[in-house]
């Protein structure tokens, strides 16, 4: 009984300790700043990809889209 009581109170620190950090460096955490390149739907249209980037199964991308 003591060894089992000694583990849980061991694993209840150990994920005590992980949500402090986790929620600590989501506290923390700082905005990354965007290219100011252009903010426009034009402009994120030109950047995306022009081809499927899924796996090339031909069920999510269309045959006429999928590179070989």
């Amino acid at each position: 009984m003591k060894f089992e009581t000694m583990m849980l109170h061991s694993l209840f620190a150990a994920c005590f300790a992980l949500c402090v950090l986790v929620m600590g460096a989501m506290l923390r955490a700082q905005p990354v700043e965007q290219p100011a390149s252009g903010s426009s739907v034009t402009t994120m249209l030109l950047d995306a990809p022009d081809s499927c980037v899924l796996p090339h199964d031909g069920v999510l991308c269309p045959p006429s889209t999928q590179v070989l």
